[in-house]
């Protein structure tokens, strides 16, 4: 298949350009006004390079060392040693999805104009993200301040010839990987070390996925509820528009929506709509304002990746225009740092109310359907551990909810003396937005179960209908035991296949 290219202006990239070059391997292009945007920068820089007044970065040393005068003839040494000294990231290498999001990210921050950076360097940077080559980046090192220091080193650390690319499946010495593809390392000059690693594109590139992937399972959990809801019997009453009309939170209102627009339909609430119950509980009843809670914090999360992936994060900034470079403190991660510990806190409570959904369904004092929906239990456990499966992930999310963003820890001698954790709040965004993901694949499995019990009083819900029908494409009605990690995984796949994207 086929995309259109990316184009890079450092003004107008978008979540979804990201998503298109990190998974489906989009072509990117330079803005033509951007590279004269970069031309106009260099040239202020390399006339602060050729002259003896001091400027961060330039002709001086970082960090602490920034009062320490650097030699005209040691400023390309000064670069490559920054680089080599800053590529200290440990951990697992990032996957190649987000290190291609890590290259594109820091390409578009250079196209800004703002960096400095020679056009030779940016346009190495995109060549070689468009043929295949994906940097090998510890996924652990960074605090957040000033950047992703170490990640971004270990890109810049395979752009000059050092560090290592994956590449067609191999990973390999960048040297050797840039020589397969017909390109050649570049040889830093004044600021360009600087440029490439002074940021929060590794922060953003982890985050960014992770946020539109929690945008998916927002809608997924209205599904998930929605399939519980029917499988129990529920009331959709909770649902109508005149309820949310008067508390009209953006999130809450669009889930009822969501809610009624899948539940439509149903002949399953026609079979008991004069039944003696009153009310639900509250993980069936408030799936608009808890749900509608997750997805307002998701959006705030976006709303602050929308506004960073196209933000200068460099330091010293380059105004070509007025001839000035001014440093700053543009590279905090503290906006997204926030952002992301609010996403793994929105994301849990899916995941928490979730497992109190599950208990529902496998409960029979609450559920009024055989113990652990297995037809013989006893002999049988049926969904037993599948709950405690759900419940253990719930309490790991809520342990990484602990937020990254006020940890702050002093660094570089005091000089960096409070940082974002903005790369560890970006971490657990993302193992969260996992365990959510199995957690809803555990309810949709099990009440797919409660719904077969049901369907002998009608078809759910035309939405909740077809999620079931696609479940057991896959997964059979079990009534004896087998190995349910096997189905879970079956689930979770169907998910990743966007199989229910569409309800």
């Amino acid at each position: 298949m086929t995309t259109s290219p990316v184009i890079i202006d450092g003004n107008t990239l978008t979540l979804e350009d990201v998503s298109r070059v990190a998974f489906d391997r989009a072509e990117v292009v330079l803005d033509e006004a951007a590279a004269r945007r970069i031309d106009a920068a260099r040239a202020l820089v390399d006339r602060a390079a050729a002259g003896d007044a001091p400027v961060y970065g330039v002709n001086t040393g970082f960090g602490t060392l920034a009062e320490t005068h650097i030699a005209h003839e040691d400023l390309s040494r000064l670069q490559r040693n920054l680089i080599r000294s800053h590529a200290a990231g440990v951990g697992d290498p990032l996957s190649l999805p987000e290190a291609r999001a890590l290259m594109l990210l820091r390409a578009n921050v250079l196209a800004k104009g703002y960096s400095g950076i020679r056009l030779a360097t940016v346009r190495l940077l995109i060549d070689a993200l468009n043929r295949g080559l994906v940097p090998v980046v510890p996924e652990r090192g960074s605090v957040g301040a000033s950047g992703d220091l170490a990640p971004l080193a270990h890109l810049a650390l395979a752009l000059i010839g050092d560090g290592e690319f994956f590449l067609d499946g191999e990973r390999l010495p960048a040297r050797d990987a840039l020589n397969r593809v017909g390109l050649a390392p570049c040889e830093l000059q004044a600021k360009e070390g600087l440029a490439l690693v002074n940021g929060t594109q590794a922060i953003c590139a982890v985050g960014t996925l992770a946020c539109l992937r929690a945008q998916s399972l927002c809608r997924l959990a209205d599904l998930a509820g929605a399939m519980t809801l029917e499988g129990l019997l529920g009331s959709h009453r909770p649902f109508l528009d005149q309820i949310h009309a008067v508390r009209p939170h953006a999130g809450q209102r669009e889930v009822a929506s969501h809610l009624r627009s899948i539940l439509a339909q149903s002949e399953l609430v026609e079979s008991h709509r004069h039944c003696k119950k009153v009310q639900d509980p509250y993980s069936l009843r408030c799936m608009p304002q808890v749900h509608g809670a997750a997805r307002d914090g998701v959006r705030f999360t976006r709303q602050a990746l929308d506004i960073e992936i196209d933000s200068a994060t460099d330091n010293p900034l380059v105004f070509a225009e007025d001839g000035e470079m001014i440093s700053g403190g543009n590279f905090h991660g503290q906006p997204v740092s926030l952002a992301l510990d609010v996403l793994a806190m929105s994301l849990t409570q899916l995941a928490a109310i979730s497992e109190r959904r599950i208990e529902q369904l496998v409960n029979p004092a609450l559920s009024g359907l055989p113990p652990f929906l297995t037809p013989n239990s006893g002999l049988n456990s049926g969904f037993m551990i599948a709950q405690v499966s759900a419940a253990a992930l719930v309490v790991e999310s809520r342990i990484l909810c602990h937020p990254a963003c006020v940890d702050s820890i002093p660094s570089s001698a005091g000089r960096e003396d409070h940082v974002s954790m903005g790369m560890t709040a970006a971490l657990k965004a993302r193992q969260v937005m996992g365990f959510v993901r199995t957690v809803l694949a555990i309810e949709m499995l099990v009440a797919a179960q409660a719904l077969d019990f049901q369907h002998p009083r009608g078809k759910a819900g035309q939405g909740v209908e077809k999620a079931f029908e696609r479940i057991r494409s896959k997964v059979p009605f079990m009534d004896e035991d087998r190995e349910l990690h096997r189905d879970i995984r079956t689930v979770e796949e169907l998910i990743d296949a966007g199989a229910f994207d569409d309800l």
